[in-house]
């Protein structure tokens, strides 16, 4: 049987749930649009997804999943044996972002919470983590519906922190691979706010870039403002890093390799009459090669320090590597096998092949062993809306934007029958 004629065989035997005992029936559509409104306007913060992953796993263990919870923190896993055959891993993320959201919508996250420190801030899922975790959970439902349809292990994954790119290495730390059935693949989606709904899109190999988190402190010697010349102004080197941390990218990267480096924060003292003793900045690296990642890192360590020696300096600055992932390397038999199932069910048009993004995240942890993994993409952007923006060339608001509002029904509908679809590409009897 096809896998096209399987997903359509599933979809068929769920497309009802009882509702209790009444005598009303409810589709697994509006059973994933309900779950997505919940965790839409509950959102929690990295690392403190108590609830989220308690409705998971609760979720799972409804469908008769064996679930463990607290793995990495709050990670969740589901394991459903089903007969011989591949391990199969689905991974969904369960944080969201400390961002006030501004989408305008009636179910809009009004959550408001303390960060790690110690500042209120407001909590949205900027990134569609909401959307993975529905489709997640329906994919889930739908397989556990129709078990005669696949033979193997089945995992479902729920991983914190993936905002700050550490709940995969936490997960697999705890002993991922060695308490529970190490995966032969390893499935994920990622919502795009450059896709229409209804479309997936995938790249085979390399897929994300590297990226690392800096923290710089330059040090100086603070003192009145009037009287400059009796301190080292940080502030002033903090300027000179800046510009020219900028020639690593445009004076000594060759142009056919990527590669972004960005000052995102930069703070520093007090008050318009007073030097400070230091300056703060936050960088973001971003690239593809391991040679370029290391050249960029070697770089912004060689023109702080450089920088602070020519002012002078009495202490040399402090660089850190504050977070960091790799990229991520999509299995190239995988994405084919995958891609073509995909066709298969949503139609060429609907499945696209698309270069590599300069965005990051910890997914590549689970390529660890050698496990092949796989992460597509799914359009969320309602599709006339995404075509009007395309030809007036407007900018959308994207993934991390207080106004990104993903196209709910489509984009769950796409992602439940995108994501069921590979699990029984490889699966499927």
């Amino acid at each position: 049987m096809k896998v096209q004629s399987l997903i359509v065989a599933l979809l068929l035997c769920a497309s009802v749930l009882a509702a209790g005992q009444s005598q009303r029936f409810v589709t697994t559509d509006e059973v994933n649009e309900k779950l997505y409104l919940d965790l839409h306007q509950s959102p929690e913060l990295s690392g403190h997804e108590t609830r989220t992953a308690q409705k998971m796993a609760d979720g799972l263990r409804a469908l008769g999943f064996d679930v463990a919870t607290g793995v990495g923190g709050t990670g969740v896993v589901g394991v459903m044996k089903n007969g011989p055959g591949p391990v199969v891993m689905v991974r969904t993320e369960l944080d969201a972002l400390p961002i006030v959201e501004r989408t305008g919508l009636s179910y809009a996250s009004k959550v408001k919470t303390l960060n790690d420190a110690g500042v209120e801030v407001g909590v949205m899922h900027a990134c569609g983590h909401d959307a993975h975790m529905s489709s997640w959970m329906g994919t889930a439902r739908l397989l556990a519906a129709k078990k005669s349809a696949w033979s193997g292990t089945l995992i479902m994954l729920g991983q914190p922190a993936e905002e700050t790119v550490s709940g995969a290495r936490r997960m697999l730390a705890d002993g991922l691979y060695e308490r529970f059935p190490k995966p032969t693949y390893v499935l994920a989606l990622h919502d795009s706010a450059d896709l229409p709904a209804g479309v997936v899109a995938y790249t085979a190999g390399v897929a994300t870039s590297n990226a690392d988190a800096l923290d710089v402190t330059i040090y100086g010697r603070g003192g009145h403002g009037s009287r400059p010349d009796a301190t080292i102004d940080p502030v002033v080197i903090a300027a000179r890093v800046v510009l020219t941390l900028q020639t690593l990218v445009s004076r000594e990267m060759n142009p056919w390799n990527p590669a972004v480096v960005t000052v995102g924060s930069i703070h520093g003292g007090t008050r318009y009459n007073i030097i400070p003793d230091e300056v703060h900045l936050q960088l973001t690296v971003r690239d593809y090669d391991a040679k370029v990642r290391q050249h960029l890192l070697d770089g912004i360590r060689r023109i702080v320090r450089a920088e602070a020696e020519a002012a002078g300096a009495e202490k040399m600055p402090k660089v850190e590597i504050a977070e960091s992932a790799t990229a991520v390397h999509n299995d190239v038999a995988l994405t084919n096998r995958v891609m073509a199932a995909l066709r298969e069910r949503l139609g060429d048009s609907n499945v696209r092949e698309q270069k590599p993004v300069t965005g990051s995240e910890d997914f590549s942890e689970f390529e660890r062993d050698g496990v092949p993994v796989l992460q597509f993409n799914l359009g969320a952007v309602n599709p006339q809306v995404w075509s009007d923006a395309t030809k007036s060339g407007k900018q959308l608001p994207g993934l991390h934007s207080s106004a990104f509002a993903p196209d709910r029904e489509l984009t769950l509908k796409t992602g439940v029958t995108a994501e069921t679809t590979a699990v029984l590409s490889l699966m499927g009897k």
